[in-house]
């Protein structure tokens, strides 16, 4: 819709180009074309590429994902944009013949009993006959149907609740791995309410998650529900450069454009600084990492950011590789392999890439990513990426069989990458959001809030778009111009099961 004529225009800024930040200016983009108001919006990011932690890469005949190389469909976010962006048609599943996933016990990879979720079986029968775990354990676990629910409303960790309701042999032996390698994370710490709400929920309304989750069975696929997965033939970076080309339309993209101070007139009015050079704009949406945030917002509000400074963050690296199928000796016949911290091994999981997407390979081979460090293994970054490259070589050799020199081998590092939702989390976002919600015009956006998914990322950006445009432009948007019931920004807020959120840390293998 054309602007109305003689109206200034709503000058808006999102500072960060991931998938977070380039849903913000979709979304504002769209608000302002409802509204039939002008827009002058810019979008600056620091790096030479937009996409974070995310990105898509060919190397020779291959088809490489540095970051996370699928989304689940069951977070509505990222379909509605697939849809928005006119690709929903061209999103693929996961192979159905590869969806199980493997533990290792013992030096070696043991399928998930079909229908185990996380934290808990759905079905006896499998569950009774894997060698992951011994009889007592199995036996622990089932008696989970007798343990009387919490009376507290203590926040407890992950690993509290599973070891109080399944035992530590489950914990140690099944859900740290399949759950631990989401955050890179240590268990001990992280906060159940604030990762995976709905287990605590399930202990409170059924009084057992063993018959919550057997009421709610909707699958046999083992770890993460593989069904639900989806990407695009072109892999995560189709997806962002369709997100990149629809705002270039009409709209700026600055790479290469690091903000380097954030200011507010008493006006209202923000200014950024960026390049030796400022612009004032009429709402600003930060998606950074919040460590970024709290830097740029310290001189306007320093408990803000303060509390953002607290959220904790993990580092982790990928070594992405090529393989001959006919040099490794295990089948590779599923999506990928956790690997508990009990096994004292230098990797935490390896994802069998190609297997889950079609035309990540070309015939006859193999995209294997590796994961190491994170909160457990961090000592393992300091090595240079050639000493990373050889524990990776040696363990997939020790465990897969995996024998020849690899087609190729790269290092990906993500320090800081993946925020750590512990203890606490869930208040401190809390009043983050509170504190936000007092500067008119700014909001914030990304993955250390609500969920690390690209579902979540991208629903982040639109609730933080839609934030500031209900704050400076309220008054230009009749009820007629208000979202449908169908836009992205009505979807309901994700469950933050984060365990099939299609990001890119050691849970890989199951996005």
């Amino acid at each position: 819709m054309p602007p109305v004529p003689d109206q200034p225009p709503i000058r808006v800024a999102v500072v960060g180009a991931g998938f977070s930040g380039l849903a913000a200016a979709i979304r504002v983009i769209d608000m302002a074309a409802q509204a039939k108001r002008p827009l002058a919006l810019q979008v600056f990011e620091a790096a030479q590429d937009i996409g974070g932690l995310v990105a898509t890469q060919k190397i020779g005949n291959y088809l490489v994902e540095r970051g996370a190389d699928s989304f689940i469909t069951n977070k509505p976010a990222g379909v509605a944009m697939c849809r928005r962006l006119g690709l929903e048609s061209r999103l693929i599943s996961t192979d159905p013949r590869f969806r199980q996933s493997f533990i290792l016990r013992g030096g070696r990879p043991v399928p998930t009993p079909a229908g185990f979720q996380l934290i808990a079986p759905t079905r006896i029968g499998p569950f009774l006959q894997t060698p992951l775990l011994s009889w007592r354990g199995k036996k622990r676990v089932l008696l989970e149907s007798s343990i009387p629910r919490r009376e507290d409303d203590d926040e407890e960790s992950v690993a509290a609740f599973v070891r109080r309701r399944f035992g530590d042999e489950a914990y140690e032996r099944v859900v740290q791995p399949l759950v631990g390698g989401i955050y890179t994370g240590d268990l001990e710490r992280l906060s159940l309410r604030a990762t995976f709400p709905r287990f605590e929920q399930m202990e409170q309304r059924s009084g057992s998650v063993l018959r919550a989750m057997r009421s709610q069975r909707t699958t046999d696929a083992s770890g993460a529900r593989y069904g639900l997965f989806v990407s695009l033939p072109g892999g995560m970076g189709e997806l962002l450069d369709a997100m990149r080309a629809e705002i270039a339309k009409s709209q700026r993209i600055e790479m290469n454009s690091r903000v380097e101070k954030l200011s507010r007139s008493r006006e209202g009015e923000w200014t950024l600084a960026t390049g030796g050079r400022s612009s004032q704009f009429d709402a600003v949406v930060l998606a950074l990492p919040a460590y970024h945030s709290a830097t740029l917002i310290a001189p306007t509000n320093s408990a803000l950011a303060s509390d953002l400074n607290a959220i904790e963050y993990s580092s982790s690296a990928i070594v992405v590789s090529g393989h001959r199928l006919a040099e490794i000796r295990h089948p590779l016949n599923g999506a990928g392999l956790v690997i508990p911290h009990v096994e004292k091994r230098r990797i935490l999981a390896v994802s069998f890439a190609s297997r889950k997407f079609p035309g990540r390979a070309p015939e006859g081979h193999v995209v294997l990513r590796t994961f190491v460090g994170g909160a457990l293994q961090e000592d393992q970054l300091a090595q240079d990426d050639e000493a990373l490259k050889r524990i990776v070589l040696e363990e997939l050799r020790e465990i897969l069989g995996v024998e020849g020199g690899p087609d190729f081998c790269e290092v990906v590092r993500y320090p800081r990458g993946i925020p750590q939702f512990v203890i606490g989390h869930h208040d401190r976002v809390g009043r983050i959001e509170s504190s936000v919600g007092q500067l008119r015009g700014l909001s914030l956006a990304g993955n250390a809030y609500h969920g690390v998914g690209i579902p979540d990322a991208i629903r982040s950006g639109v609730v933080a778009a839609d934030e500031v445009w209900g704050e400076i432009a309220r008054s230009e948007v009749s009820p007629g111009n208000a979202a449908s019931e169908d836009s992205i920004a009505s979807l309901s807020l994700p469950d933050h099961d984060l365990a099939e959120s299609g990001h890119h840390s050691a849970a890989g293998l199951t996005q």
